[in-house]
Order: structure tokens, then C-alpha cells, then sequence
């Protein structure tokens, strides 16, 4: 492997050890579950809403080193941004995730997230990268139901 790589294994094996914003959020305004019915992935998402900003964000759940760490630095880089920049964030990391073409527009937009780049060479994975992003969209548009990534 890479040195890039390598590093990318290392942030993702990270975030997986120490979730960032792994919690249950008492005051949150918005909550949706998640779940990966392939892999068995399943996460909470907690939105804390004022006005349309998102105050704060976090997440419980269990599944694999990329679920987990998807949502962590998920929570991260969606702090203090709007509902529509989070639905942008969302669109980008999918396209990175699904599209060939994504990678170099969306490096500047997802800083960190790049991380997961290489998910799209095992596609069965992109399903365990996004299932988070799934849950926060339903989350943030109130929906009832559970989020899956099928």
C-alpha cells in the first residue's frame, strides 16, 4: 500500500477506536436510525437544530471500522453548518463514493472525508460509508422511518 494509503487506513482505524460525538444526545431536536441490512451496520443519529443550522450532531450504534468512522467524521464536518450545506456534503461524499470521475472535484469540498476515496474500489463498503449520511438526511428531513441503504 501507499504511503497516502496507509495514512487513510490509519485516520479510518482511528476514528473506529475513538469515535468523535459517540453519544446519546438528550437535547437533540431531530433523531433517525440507520441500518445496513448486507453487513448488519446500524447507527442513531442525533441533530440538535437552531433555526437551520445544525448546533450539533452525534451518533450511536455499532458495525464495522468504516461505518464507524464514516459517522464520526461525519459528525465532525457537519457542526455548525446549514441543512443545505449538509445535504451538499452529503452529495459530494456519495458522488466520491459511487463515481469515477468525483474524486478530484470533490477533494477541496470534503477535506478530510477523502479518506474514504478508496471505499469505492470495494463496492460492497459504499453501502458501510454512507449509511450515516443516510440517517443524517432522514434526520434532518424528520422522517419516521428507518434509513437503509438498499
Amino acid at each position: 500500500m501507499n504511503e497516502l494509503g496507509d495514512l487513510y487506513q490509519e485516520v479510518i482505524l482511528d476514528h473506529n477506536r475513538r469515535p468523535r460525538n459517540f453519544h446519546r444526545m438528550e437535547q437533540a431536536t431531530r433523531r433517525a436510525e440507520g441500518h445496513n441490512p448486507l453487513c448488519g451496520d446500524r447507527v442513531t443519529i442525533y441533530v440538535d437544530l437552531e433555526g437551520d443550522r445544525v448546533r450539533d450532531i452525534s451518533f450511536e450504534g455499532s458495525g464495522c471500522a468504516i461505518s464507524k468512522a464514516s459517522a464520526s467524521m461525519m459528525t465532525e464536518s457537519l457542526k455548525g453548518r446549514t441543512r443545505e450545506e449538509a445535504e451538499a456534503l452529503f452529495r459530494t461524499f456519495h458522488s466520491l463514493l459511487t463515481e469515477e470521475t468525483a474524486a478530484g472535484a470533490a477533494e477541496e469540498r470534503l477535506g478530510k472525508l477523502m479518506v474514504f476515496s478508496g471505499v469505492r474500489e470495494f463496492p460492497v463498503r459504499v453501502k458501510c460509508a454512507t449509511l450515516a449520511w443516510h440517517t443524517m438526511r432522514a434526520a434532518l428531513q424528520g422522517r419516521d422511518e428507518t434509513a437503509s441503504t438498499e
